[in-house]
């Protein structure tokens, strides 16, 4: 089947489908061959990315330097959708899925992509050692005639500076005898409703090889692709994702607030707005954002502006926004104890939920984590219970889940994420719920942030 292509906006790219009769048949009959994938980085985006391309037929070499995580996916205990927890026990001892901690297993495939974290430190700026890391040891194994392409979410010009500088450097000639590409990943952990067959990818790279080698591996898990002039273009494509987002939780969560003191429920505000149909995307409040992605990215932009002596008032104001939202949900606790006359020193509270978004057992950069260790701070007795995290590092220690929250006596219960399987009828009798989701159902929760 020939791919259909279609001239993108003001012609800046090419926007390439095809007509997919099955998940296994995603490619164009003439597209240049796949190969051998190797897989660098098998976290929540690269173990996913791996499954999707077993699916449809390619072999996939797994890379990852912990022996650990390697262990816990042979063994399926790792934090997948139902459906690729299937695809994971199909595959393990598939001669065509490997898994190794080896390097040098990277000369053995015709693609390599890189799926590491990149998050930000403790002073909000990027911590890019697993990618610099990653990268260099792509570039130390890379053999002529490879496609190497970064997916991790990064600044402007990664591409250029950690794999075809060193690369050529090495003596290899970009586009030609080797190719670089970038592909920022489009995975949504815990959501059913976006997989990767129906999420389009965005590419850049240099040379109409490149592109079309690119346009070979992506359009086996994507519903389509769209290319851009460079890797830099889509570099930035990704960082305007997800900072779109940033600004608009922010503005979300400062919504929510001003209907609070209007006396307003702003759930159905939001969603009489949302019968606009055009102009108006519903964005929802709640007590911050987690993940590897909202609470990150965005500052690797401002990052990036600040060593040019530019400034994004708007961004570095919906960052801030974002950064101070755990501590308001921590006012928002001591407001509704002291309306019950109970002082936040000393005060039995428990956290309901601590990942950081319903459905995954994630904990990165989870508001609930910094919830929790101020409450502490402040002397409150602080557990959680939450049906999918057994376990979390809070306050310099190791705490357990709650099993069964409700034979227990609190003066305040806080919800903070609500995953599908969570049966909160319990709190249905209790008058001190804060529900800092805004969306809690089946329960008569007293009080919002």
């Amino acid at each position: 089947m020939p791919t259909n292509t279609l001239p993108a906006p003001a012609s800046h790219g090419l926007h390439l489908g095809a007509a997919f009769e099955t998940l296994d048949s995603r490619v164009a009959l003439d597209a240049p061959e796949v190969g051998a994938v190797a897989v660098v980085g098998l976290g929540y985006v690269g173990l996913p990315t791996a499954l999707g391309l077993l699916a449809a037929g390619t072999e996939v070499i797994g890379i990852d330097v912990s022996a650990e995580r390697l262990e816990a996916i042979q063994g399926c205990d790792v934090d997948l959708l139902p459906s690729d927890l299937e695809r994971l026990k199909e595959f393990n001892g598939d001669p065509r899925f490997t898994l190794t901690d080896d390097p040098a297993a990277l000369a053995d495939a015709r693609t390599v992509l890189v799926c590491v974290p990149t998050p930000v430190d403790r002073h909000l700026a990027p911590d890019l050692r697993a990618l610099t890391s990653a990268a260099a040891t792509v570039v130390e194994h890379a053999v002529p005639g490879q496609l190497l392409m970064l997916t991790s979410t990064t600044y402007v010009g990664t591409t250029r500076d950690l794999l075809t500088e060193p690369l050529t450097e090495r003596g290899f000639t970009v586009g030609e005898d080797i190719f670089v590409a970038f592909s920022p990943e489009r995975i949504d952990p815990g959501n059913a409703s976006h997989t990767q067959d129906t999420t389009p990818r965005v590419v850049g790279g240099a040379g109409q090889e490149t592109v079309d080698r690119a346009i070979s591996v992506l359009s086996r898990t994507a519903s389509s692709v769209y290319v851009l002039p460079s890797p830099e273009a889509a570099e930035m494509t990704k960082l305007w994702e997800n900072t779109f987002r940033a600004v608009n939780i922010a503005l979300a969560n400062e919504f929510a607030d001003n209907c609070r003191v209007l006396g307003l429920d702003p759930i159905p505000v939001i969603e009489a707005a949302s019968t606009k149909p055009f102009g108006f995307m519903p964005f929802y409040p709640g007590p911050g954002v987690g993940g590897h992605c909202i609470p990150c990215d965005p500052h690797y932009l401002l990052w990036q502006l600040r060593a040019e002596r530019v400034t994004s008032p708007l961004v570095e104001a919906a960052m801030n926004g974002i950064a101070g939202r755990p501590h308001h949900v921590v006012r928002r606790v001591r407001e509704a104890l002291g309306e019950r006359g109970k002082p936040l020193t000393g005060a039995r509270i428990l956290i309901v939920g601590m990942a950081y978004k319903p459905g995954v057992e994630d904990l990165r950069e989870s508001p609930a984590l910094e919830i929790f260790d101020e409450l502490v701070h402040e002397g409150a007795q602080v557990r959680f219970t939450d049906s999918m995290v057994r376990a979390a590092r809070v306050a310099g220690g190791i705490q357990e889940s709650v099993l069964a929250p409700e034979v227990h006596e609190w003066d305040l219960v806080l919800v903070h994420t609500v995953h599908p399987d969570a049966d909160l009828a319990w709190l249905n009798d209790r008058d001190d719920v804060l529900d800092a989701t805004y969306r809690l159902d089946g329960v008569a929760a007293k009080e919002t942030l």
